[in-house]
């Protein structure tokens, strides 16, 4: 079970994050570019959910394609859904109740990687520089 300090914890341990607190809710960025946030649900979205619709906290959280989207739904819809309201986006909805911390890592991670410039992004995934002695 993931919490916000979870959340927290694994994206501001990647460059150049900022935390900015929403009008009520928090929400991570990237060179002023979000890529996760918390994302409570809204009169829409549950009527759309139904029965389905979570009670827990919800984090929202960039994916690189739309083809990411749809294999993580397809891969856990118990941790993963999305509403109409984020149809055609590459942003998956998730019960942070239901994510472990591990994977929960793995997606802030993917999810500032789909959001970071490019360089950054390429500066991250090649690691500092090898030191010569």
């Amino acid at each position: 079970m993931a919490t916000w300090s979870d959340v927290r914890d694994a994206a501001l341990a990647l460059p150049e994050v900022a935390e900015r607190p929403g009008q009520e809710t928090l929400q991570w960025r990237v060179r002023d570019k979000g890529f996760v946030w918390e994302r409570p649900l809204r009169k829409a979205d549950l009527a759309a959910l139904g029965d389905t619709a979570p009670d827990g906290p919800v984090l929202a959280a960039w994916v690189p394609d739309l083809g990411a989207k749809e294999a993580l739904l397809a891969d856990d819809a118990g941790v993963y859904f999305t509403t109409p309201h984020f149809d055609g986006y590459p942003i998956v909805l998730v019960r942070l109740a239901e994510i472990d911390a591990g994977e929960l890592a793995e997606l802030v991670t993917e999810a500032w990687l789909a959001r970071a410039p490019k360089r950054l992004a390429r500066q991250y995934l090649d690691g500092p520089p090898d030191e010569v002695d």
